[in-house]
């Protein structure tokens, strides 16, 4: 099949399923793996050149409404009759369910069932240690600082969090993502603070975008010196790879109880 994937999350999606030979185009932000930097881009993932990538004469297109904005990239599609799946992953087992979807789409059932066993079993040892723990330190996770976004308790890193024993603490909001402000974070005074900004390289992200913020120095995470930098691939796109961002945060929030991440045998 000829696919093409106009984000970044469902491009990993293909990836973990064993589709990689099948991509032939991508939006400008799929940088995962880098065996695909080869591939023609289609343009960011909401400004996706309709007329290129119909001229690819896709199979099948994937289409994700995890990243906002994407309707219109719908709607074109919907109009020019391509072929389209359009996904919106919250949780693991939505992911596991857009797994499902694609597998038979692709004809690559047997290959899906294998690849959910392997994703199931990772979940499942993760889930049996975090019941082990009695107490779960809360963790503020910043999407975006100014203003300030944050995932609420219908989000992927909610869950991720319990997994990695912790408790995201802003799990009291019904909703996927929080707008807030500085205060409110400060009155919450979690005791591990963990940078993420969405499309933002790990390397230009500083502790200081929040020590420099209003009495920053008495927080607790901060006074425990428990500030992380994280990589925004690993923790704001909904794709498998968040087995791996869940594997780096448990061992750093419990380096005793937790292994070591080994992204290789997740992913490749």
């Amino acid at each position: 099949m000829k696919l093409i994937s106009i984000c970044p999350s469902n491009t990993e999606l293909a990836v973990y399923l064993g589709l990689k030979n099948d991509l032939v185009a991508l939006d400008d932000f799929s940088d995962w793996p880098l065996e695909l930097n080869h591939l023609p881009r289609l343009g960011p993932d909401l400004s996706i050149d309709m007329d290129l990538l119909e001229s690819y004469k896709p199979d099948l297109v994937l289409a994700s409404l995890s990243v906002p904005g994407m309707e219109k990239n719908v709607k074109e599609l919907e109009a020019r009759n391509i072929p389209h799946i359009v996904f919106n992953p919250q949780s693991f087992s939505d992911i596991a369910s857009d797994l499902e979807v694609l597998g038979k789409a692709t004809g690559k059932e047997a290959e899906t069932r294998e690849v959910l066993k392997k994703y199931n079993n990772t979940l499942n040892t993760y889930r049996a240690i975090s019941e082990t723990i009695d107490q779960h330190p809360s963790v503020y996770f910043e999407w975006w600082p100014n203003p300030i976004f944050t995932p609420g308790k219908i989000n992927w890193l909610s869950e991720l969090s319990e997994l990695a024993g912790a408790k995201n603490i802003f799990d009291d909001v019904e909703l996927a993502s929080v707008q807030t402000n500085w205060e409110d974070v400060f009155n919450r005074d979690p005791d591990h603070i963990c940078l993420s900004w969405v499309g933002v390289k790990q390397s230009r992200m500083k502790t200081s975008h929040v020590l420099k913020r209003a009495n920053a120095q008495d927080l607790k995470a901060v006074q425990n010196g428990h500030l992380h930098l994280l990589e925004e691939s690993l923790f704001c796109r909904p794709s498998p790879r968040l087995l791996y961002g869940l594997q780096k945060l448990a061992f750093i929030l419990h380096p005793t109880l937790y292994p070591q991440p080994k992204e290789n045998e997740l992913l490749l």
